[in-house]
């Protein structure tokens, strides 16, 4: 049996590729903010409907929070507070999601399946959100115990 530096064999990407992704992902939630709120603005989308106002102020959040959370990652990214921004954003995205089920700002064509593609989408979004909130709350639990934190602990081969 080896002992092996837990440091060594860290599988997450190196700390400045992380930043980079983190950088990306607050100039996307931003553009996505400028695009929906100012130009060209939601109700450039020919498939959505005066309701979407009532989704509207919950999508918002959702890309405030996400933005926001990423620019926290850029300060501090250990596994547990990433972890915990995880939950964050995917908490405020299952209401979103719900929100977008119940009010259903959207107007196909008549003829058209998509109404129903889109429920289905919706629904698997929200179980996958559900699934990513366990697997979240494992990782912040792992993390505050210090597993894989890349301190001192070993592990045997």
């Amino acid at each position: 049996m080896t002992v092996v530096d837990r440091r060594r064999i860290d599988s997450r990407s190196p700390k400045a590729g992380r930043r980079v992704g983190y950088a990306i992902a607050v100039a996307v939630n931003l553009l996505m903010l400028y695009l929906i709120n100012v130009r060209p603005g939601w109700a450039a989308v020919p498939f959505l409907t005066d309701d979407t106002v009532e989704v509207l102020y919950l999508v918002n959040l959702s890309l405030i929070v996400s933005a926001s959370v990423n620019v926290l990652y850029l300060g501090y990214d250990t596994r547990w507070f990433v972890a915990l921004g995880g939950l964050a954003t995917t908490g405020v995205g299952v209401v979103v999601l719900a929100r977008i089920w119940q009010v259903f700002p959207f107007a196909f064509s008549p003829g058209t399946d998509w109404a129903v593609v889109v429920r289905v989408l919706l629904v698997l979004a929200i179980v996958g959100s559900v699934i990513a909130l366990i697997v979240q709350s494992v990782q912040l639990v792992a993390g505050l115990g210090g597993a894989g934190e890349g301190g001192t602990d070993r592990h045997v081969l």
